[in-house]
């Protein structure tokens, strides 16, 4: 027989680790971008010599930035909502509406992987200018995106209908 606690805490483990390693990504990037842009005010103002490629580069990157940091954000249940409405109602209305909310999360999350994949497909024959990358790596953190949005709002849920009430505290570590 299957410990359900044990099972939970591991799943929550395992939810976190790609929690986390879209914050790592997502941070990376963003040093990536900064470091770009010091580069790019030291070419033109010192060298004299504008390097081209940064503006490319920095589209580039503030799709991984913004689109893994929403992952992470759908993670921790911090994505925007309105809630005063959710929270007027008695304790069991509102996990009814809150299933509902990461069930309909979850179905965006399909929709947007699904169709971000196409675009990943579209793009991937044709290159960025300046930075010789396929077009489609563009659309990559979106899929990514989408996926995980399926995947923590769908756990999410189907735990909450399960009866289990998860924790979207990303810093508490239980117990295996």
């Amino acid at each position: 027989m299957i410990d359900r606690h044990r099972l939970t805490a591991r799943l929550d483990i395992a939810l976190r680790l790609l929690r986390d390693a879209c914050i790592l990504v997502a941070s990376l990037c963003l040093v990536v971008l900064i470091a770009s842009f010091g580069w790019l005010v030291f070419g033109r103002y010192v060298l004299n010599a504008t390097p081209t490629w940064v503006e490319q580069l920095s589209l580039l990157l503030v799709g991984y930035i913004t689109f893994l940091g929403a992952a992470a954000g759908l993670h921790d249940d911090g994505h925007l909502g309105v809630s005063f409405l959710r929270d007027s109602f008695g304790p069991r209305v509102a996990a009814v509406l809150r299933s509902v909310s990461d069930l309909a999360l979850a179905a965006f999350g399909l929709v947007m992987f699904s169709a971000s994949t196409e675009l990943v497909q579209f793009g991937w024959s044709s290159n960025l200018p300046m930075l010789n990358l396929p077009e489609g790596m563009r659309a990559i953190p979106a899929a990514i995106c989408g996926l995980l949005a399926a995947l923590f709002c769908g756990t999410r849920a189907l735990r909450r209908l399960l009866g289990d009430t998860p924790s979207t505290d990303a810093f508490a570590l239980e117990e295996i």
